[in-house]
């Protein structure tokens, strides 16, 4: 049995749903645990990928937007330290006067904002799908001559489209405050926004140029809103939440699809996420990038299939490619931050699910790796990753990289360029003698 679609599309703020709507629904949880307890203060021990990336993911801002207005918090991280049911654990603790503990709690963001424990896992909460293999769905709805769309409907009942329609419009509202937002995103990167410069300079090519350039615009632009903590749909992540509204935007603005047809194709490409989830993550933290960029590049393509009149065979061939071709994608976030590689990732994703699509359209479908085939892969390959290259910050981009933490821009702007210049040319001095000496 498969859990509703809701699962997939969540609504909340960025930059991320595992490390940001995750932990801070389990505060809320928790909360409501401790109702009517002497409690003089809090303490939250993050462990794993939650506490190797916390700071940079928002987390313990996330945490003590609903903890510390309660009593005072105190957030501990122990990166070394994983719990054995999921590395995205987090264990609430609420003390007395005396620091006496009253009530532990310990729950795992397991991915897409979704939380679990060994007693209870939001993932099967509303098991309403009988199939759960695009492989068994495919035989059925060919026998009933019924689509994607339809079975999501079937299943979840006609009042999926009011909830979708509401998904549809953060998803737009994103795009649109994206694009008209312009200057440095925050955390210490200095990374510029770039959506408005996209979409400007799109204008200025031939068609197809233009057509591409908007798609990254659109991509870009709700990606950064995500970086910036602004309200997002997971899609179905927070780091991959740019993905699906760059293709579906850009194909409703060129192509005039109305928004019951979008809001099909958003019901198949969640049938699509839910089925990853199900079978396998949609876990940065548990599987890589390739959980995250790589399931939203399949469900993109499968709703951009569907839009263009594809089969059940070509759809769910678009949806085979956009996941096979991000196989092995690490998750490496320079400074634990969900801004380089993953803003750009989430644009050359959007290309690529319009890619598979067109691709996929000109078969008939026909191909020798199944999706569900590709899904299995999927979930040995992120189970065989090293965990510095999921989602900890310790391995791959996030270690070549010549941005080292202690000389991150502030927030702040200082004025004091020559002492800045002047710290950076040390710093660099250092690396040289210790690239010479054998230390990096």
């Amino acid at each position: 049995m498969m859990d509703t679609i809701k699962q997939i599309y969540r609504i909340g703020h960025g930059p991320s749903s595992s490390h940001t709507i995750g932990p801070m629904r389990a505060a809320e949880m928790f909360v409501k645990q401790i109702a009517g307890m002497e409690v003089a203060s809090f303490e939250v021990t993050l462990y794993g990928s939650l506490a190797a990336t916390g700071k940079g993911h928002m987390t313990d801002v996330a945490l003590l937007s609903v903890l510390n207005p309660l009593h005072p918090t105190t957030i501990l991280f122990e990166p070394h330290k994983e719990l054995a049911f999921h590395t995205n654990g987090m264990l609430f603790r609420a003390l007395d006067a005396a620091g006496e503990e009253l009530r532990r709690f310990t729950v795992y963001s397991i991915g897409g904002g979704v939380l679990a424990n060994e007693d209870f896992n939001e993932q099967v909460s509303n098991p309403i799908y009988k199939l759960h293999h695009i492989d068994d769905m495919i035989p059925v709805l060919q026998k009933y001559g019924m689509s994607y769309w339809e079975y999501v409907e079937r299943s979840e009942g006609k009042e999926i489209w009011d909830y979708l329609a509401e998904v549809w419009r953060v998803m737009k509202q994103a795009i649109h405050e994206g694009l008209e937002a312009e200057g440095v995103l925050p955390g210490g990167l200095g990374l510029r926004r770039k959506a408005s410069e996209f979409m400007i300079k799109a204008m200025s090519y031939s068609e197809s140029v233009r057509s591409r350039g908007q798609t990254y615009a659109y991509a870009l632009a709700v990606s950064e809103q995500n970086a910036a903590g602004g309200l997002v749909v997971t899609a179905p992540t927070c780091g991959s939440c740019g993905v699906m509204p760059a293709v579906l935007y850009h194909l409703q603005e060129t192509r005039h699809f109305t928004d019951m047809r979008i809001l099909r194709a958003l019901a198949t490409a969640g049938l699509f996420g839910n089925v990853v989830r199900t079978n396998a993550s949609i876990s940065g933290a548990e599987v890589g990038c390739q959980g995250e960029v790589g399931v939203a590049c399949s469900m993109a393509a499968a709703a951009a299939s569907q839009l263009f009149g594809g089969t059940l065979h070509q759809i769910e061939y678009a949806a085979e490619m956009g996941l096979e071709h991000h196989l092995g994608l690490t998750c490496d976030p320079v400074c634990g931050l969900v801004q380089i590689p993953c803003i750009e990732r989430n644009a050359f994703a959007a290309s690529r699910a319009l890619d598979a699509n067109t691709y996929a359209n000109f078969t008939d479908g026909r191909h020798r790796v199944s999706f569900d085939r590709v899904v299995a892969t999927m979930h040995q390959t992120g189970k065989d990753l090293p965990s510095l290259y999921k989602e900890t910050s310790t391995g791959g981009l996030a270690t070549i990289s010549n941005i080292d933490e202690d000389l991150l821009v502030p927030d702040e702007f200082s004025d004091d360029v020559e002492a800045l210049s002047e710290q950076r040319r040390k710093a660099r001095g250092t690396r040289q003698s210790e690239r010479k000496s054998g230390i990096c």
